[in-house]
């Protein structure tokens, strides 16, 4: 079974898998459709009250009116979400909520409902007084046109028989026409509050890759910059005098030359440095990455010293699995163990993000090729792919008695 499920995806296109973010944004969508089920639910219940068959005004502008209302809805919606303007659908919406309740025959709690959903979807585009006047509006709007009874709107509730059986009623209507533009406002804090939240670990990330960038040229500038910078001045010089004194333009030369041989010995043991990574502080750095990519990360390591070319293949490998996690996957959680065991040290990196990821196999297409092959040159392996359900596994074997 499991190697038929292997088989299916290749014919038929996978689905991508959404961040937690984009799910909480799916989510947050869902969850202010309030507007929408209100202006169905309300001619949808008087409907199934009325016995024979719908009315032909209803079906020629009742339903299509709800159609185009629910599509400008959810325009607004999704303006909202995303933080952009949608002045053009607010004003159609109004006009088809106008439209429905001069057309249609209803109360408050049928066709009235369409005053209180147009205000809270406005409500996320609007400030806070600009809703207070958008729900009044709304409310008074819908009780005008659709009263609570017979008669010409609010005018029923100022004459008898119809005051005492239309208060209860219009004091619900306007309740639920106050609660449902703030809970929209409510569950909209809530995602303004998450996605700055994400944006705000996402630019810890860059950060922390800036500071390293800055660190590398800033040695790299005061560890050559002078020694370059006095080549230059000394070939200048003995290009000048090799006319005129050519004893002394050699010597320059013979500076020069020295000059480069000990930059170049400075660059290599630099670069010998830089190679020579810090697995510790390297394993620090890394878990500080994953977790300002909102990451959780957990770490395991033997308390026994390894050797620092050991150590230096394992920092490299931690490396290219942080770049993969947080390329590649949409993890939440990320496992780094390391364990030392006969005479080999194996380091693993599992987490939750199966995505591209999972399809990585350390053959091809991924910085893990030159990293394979550096491992393989002492005799170790790197291996990556599927770790469980859902989860991703890369692991690296390398001996401990150096290179073979």
């Amino acid at each position: 079974m499991r190697r038929l499920a292997r088989l299916i995806p290749s014919a038929l296109p996978r689905r991508k898998q959404r961040s937690s973010l984009q799910r909480f944004r799916r989510m947050t969508l869902l969850t202010l459709t309030l507007g929408i089920v209100m202006a169905w639910l309300g001619p949808l219940s008087e409907l199934g009250e009325e016995s024979g068959s719908p009315g032909l005004l209803l079906l020629v502008v009742g339903v299509p009116g709800l159609v185009v209302f629910t599509v400008l809805y959810v325009r607004i919606l999704e303006a909202a979400v995303d933080g952009t303007p949608a002045r053009g659908e607010i004003v159609a919406s109004a006009v088809v909520v106008v439209i429905l309740l001069l057309t249609q025959d209803g109360d408050p709690w049928s066709w009235g409902l369409l005053g209180p959903a147009w205000a809270s979807g406005v409500a996320l585009l609007l400030s806070r007084s600009a809703t207070v006047v958008a729900t009044v509006v709304a409310a008074t709007v819908g009780l005008l046109l659709a009263p609570p009874g017979p008669g010409p709107g609010l005018g029923l509730l100022l004459a008898p028989p119809y005051a005492e059986d239309s208060l209860p009623v219009v004091g619900a209507y306007l309740g639920v026409a106050a609660a449902a533009p703030w809970a929209n406002r409510l569950q909209l804090w809530f995602w303004r509050i998450v996605r700055a939240a994400e944006e705000g670990k996402e630019a810890q990330a860059r950060l922390a890759v800036t500071e390293e960038r800055l660190r590398f040229s800033r040695d790299l500038h005061d560890l050559v910059g002078h020694s370059l910078s006095a080549i230059a001045v000394k070939s200048e010089v003995a290009a000048k005098l090799s006319e005129v004194d050519a004893a002394r333009a050699a010597g320059e030369m013979d500076e020069v030359r020295i000059l480069a041989r000990q930059t170049l010995k400075e660059i290599r043991a630099a670069v010998r440095g830089y190679r020579t990574v810090d697995l510790a502080a390297e394993l620090r750095a890394m878990t500080a990455v994953l977790e300002a990519g909102g990451i959780r990360c957990t770490l395991e390591t033997p308390s026994d010293q390894m050797p620092e070319g050991t150590a230096t293949l394992l920092a490299w490998v931690v490396r290219e699995g942080t770049t993969n996690v947080l390329r590649h996957s949409s993890a939440t959680t990320c496992r780094i163990t390391i364990t030392l065991r006969e005479g080999s040290a194996v380091l693993e990196m599992t987490n939750d993000g199966v995505d591209r990821a999972a399809r990585v196999d350390g053959r091809g297409g991924t910085g893990l090729v030159g990293l394979s092959e550096r491992v393989a040159a002492i005799g170790g392996t790197v291996t990556a792919g599927p770790g469980g359900p859902g989860r991703f596994r890369l692991r690296a074997t390398v001996p401990l008695e150096g290179e073979r």
